[in-house]
């Protein structure tokens, strides 16, 4: 019994003893007739966010299933919860895996997942948030993501602002100023990607004419939270708020439907970021002004076929260095009203049957998506 195997030993019994768990396999260990290469885990944060369980986890598994038939996938989902995630990847490293692609739930407490990893001869690619001290980063540059947003709200409130009439709002208040005010909604605080698209966000407004009203970093990226505080801002500052700056398409739900609960017709323009179906349809029907794709099939097979290469001992190649960590960044994209049919149906990440369901049919009927329906 080698070093490596006596210590895992050593570790899944005090996993079994302390009743870590919440990770199953994904995948066989190696199909029939295939010698069994290894085993790599998927440790994705939480669930509110829609594209990990539709996109990132399906994707990672049928990629790693294709690339390596021979390798078993384990696979948990934190749900929002930072000491679950570090019992899943103990749970993980105790059934022996060999590489560990992990998006971590906090990224300070991560390091602990990382310590153990390395202490067990295990490899760690950290997936779409920076860990300290992983092996390899898979992820797209986050303050740019930012940037896009700040740009597009930049834009959009200035070309509206221009089109309206110069005469103050009659809601507003007395110390309203002509100039269009805006609401920054961010994402967590404690959480590395909602701070740098916060960066981003602020240079691409540094300058521009806007009055930035208010802004909120918001617990877990809730939409409810999101929603409760834009409610609260939207009776401080009435009629002053012409854009929301929303740092996902979560807390852009909350934000569009905090404007119509309070009868605002048409709603503050608002951005978003994840490309959610949900946010595709409130696109074609003008209540959200964008959102920032990321290709998450894309990053999950980049990821899944990184680990691959990693588990075999090859040195696979990486776009850049960040904090010492060799890393592999993807490029995102700004989608409005004009770029759906180019960018989401004809990419293939939702069809027109999934966008234009009934409730959405004029709009997509409207934009082009679909012809009129036959009488």
């Amino acid at each position: 019994m080698t070093r490596r195997t006596r210590v895992v030993a050593a570790v899944a019994g005090l996993a079994l003893v302390a009743g870590l768990g919440g990770c199953a396999p994904s995948e066989p260990a190696g199909a029939a007739g295939v010698p069994h290469e290894g085993t790599i885990g998927l440790l994705l944060p939480e669930a509110q966010t829609a594209r990990y369980e539709a996109s990132d986890h399906p994707t990672f598994v049928s990629v790693t299933g294709r690339r390596c038939p021979g390798c078993t996938v384990l696979y948990a989902n934190a749900g929002q919860d930072a000491a679950a995630q570090l019992q899943q990847a103990e749970s993980m490293l105790a059934q022996g895996a060999d590489v560990l692609v992990l998006d971590a739930v906090d990224t300070v407490a991560a390091a602990g997942i990382v310590a153990q990893a390395k202490r067990l001869g295990a490899q760690v690619i950290a997936y779409d948030r920076f860990v300290d001290g992983a092996d390899y980063y898979v992820s797209y540059d986050y303050e740019f993501i930012g940037f896009l947003l700040g740009s597009a709200l930049a834009g959009a409130v200035t070309e509206r602002d221009a089109e309206t009439e110069a005469e103050p709002d009659a809601d507003a208040g007395p110390d309203a100023e002509d100039r269009p005010g805006v609401l920054l909604v961010h994402g967590s605080a404690t959480e590395p990607n909602a701070l740098a698209i916060a960066a981003g966000t602020r240079r691409a407004l540094e300058g521009e004419d806007i009055d930035v009203l208010a802004e909120y970093y918001t617990p877990d990226w809730s939409p409810d939270k999101a929603t409760e505080w834009t409610e609260a801002m939207l009776t401080r500052f009435p009629g002053q708020v012409d854009g929301v700056l929303a740092a996902n398409d979560g807390i852009a739900g909350g934000a569009i439907a905090a404007a119509k609960a309070a009868g605002l017709d048409p709603v503050p323009v608002t951005t978003g970021q994840d490309g959610e179906l949900s946010a595709v349809q409130r696109i074609i029907a003008g209540d959200q002004y964008m959102t920032v794709y990321k290709a998450t099939d894309q990053q999950a097979q980049t990821a899944a076929e990184l680990a691959v290469r990693v588990l075999r001992g090859e040195e696979p190649r990486t776009t850049a260095v960040i904090q010492g960590v060799p890393t592999v960044l993807l490029a995102p994209r700004a989608v409005g009203a004009a770029d759906v049919e180019h960018v989401i149906v004809d990419g293939h990440v939702y069809t027109t049957d999934e966008i234009c369901v009934p409730a959405y049919r004029d709009a997509c009927e409207r934009a082009g998506l679909i012809g009129e329906a036959t009488p």
